[in-house]
């Protein structure tokens, strides 16, 4: 049998361990909200489900690998018994010019970025669309509506969530609410990982200088998900500025 606590509606997150993920979890926990926290870091999330309580519950997940989320999904049930919310927030952005040499970061951005979204929410929909239905919150970008040089396979990642939220927003309503936020730069740990040395100065630059911070992004989707579910929020654009549109 499970301890935890098993009052207050259920989230669950992927890319916990860090950044947009990392400041949902406390955002949802400070409403009530029970928390499965999926990252492939697991010290990282044993350490903010310490720092949570008996509210949270670390699960060791990577969205490309479509076992291991079989796996999560089934201690979610057994542990947290149903799934409210669901949000897609595990993601990399390997910026750079389009070449051979970074096959591998596109790769990695398609399987992580897009189908691990799409994974995770086929493994979890019935859990989600069950008791009465739930809210489903896939993490684009303003990437998702503009491409520039240098993020064409990224910006190809964010466009393909935005097409594949429309069509499960008409699909799925009004079982879930499909809302799709779409930030602008974000100081997290993302320009950490960019492999092209020069694409890697320039982001980093950029996002001292424009960024906003992942506790703002949180706070707009838990304000999202506190909304009645008749209510529509399909898409929610956070501009660079900080301000939303």
């Amino acid at each position: 049998m499970s301890t935890q606590d098993t009052t207050g509606r259920v989230a669950v997150i992927t890319g916990a361990s860090s950044g947009i993920g990392e400041a949902t979890a406390r955002a949802l926990t400070d409403d009530g909200y029970r928390v499965a926290l999926l990252a492939r870091r697991l010290g990282r999330i044993e350490t903010l489900a310490d720092e949570l309580g008996s509210s949270a519950v670390a699960i060791e997940a990577d969205v490309t690998e479509r076992d291991s989320i079989l796996a999560a999904s089934r201690r979610v049930q057994d542990e947290l018994g149903r799934v409210d919310v669901l949000v897609n927030s595990a993601g990399v952005m390997l910026l750079g010019p389009f070449s051979a040499e970074l096959f591998g970061d596109y790769r990695r951005m398609i399987e992580t970025n897009l189908l691990g979204a799409i994974t995770t929410t086929e493994v979890f929909l019935d859990q989600l669309i069950a008791d009465g239905g739930g809210d489903l919150i896939n993490l684009s970008s303003v990437a998702g509506r503009t491409a520039r040089p240098g993020n064409a396979v990224y910006a190809a990642t964010k466009w393909g969530m935005n097409g594949w939220s429309e069509s499960l927003r008409q699909q799925l309503q009004p079982d879930v609410r499909v809302i799709v936020i779409e930030p602008g730069a974000v100081a997290t740990e993302l320009t950490d990982h960019i492999t092209h040395t020069e694409t890697k100065a320039a982001a980093e630059r950029m996002y001292e200088q424009t960024s906003i911070a992942a506790q703002d992004i949180a706070e707009i989707i838990a304000f999202a998900v506190s909304r009645p579910r008749g209510v529509s929020l399909n898409e929610i654009l956070v501009r660079p500025t900080g301000q939303a549109g």
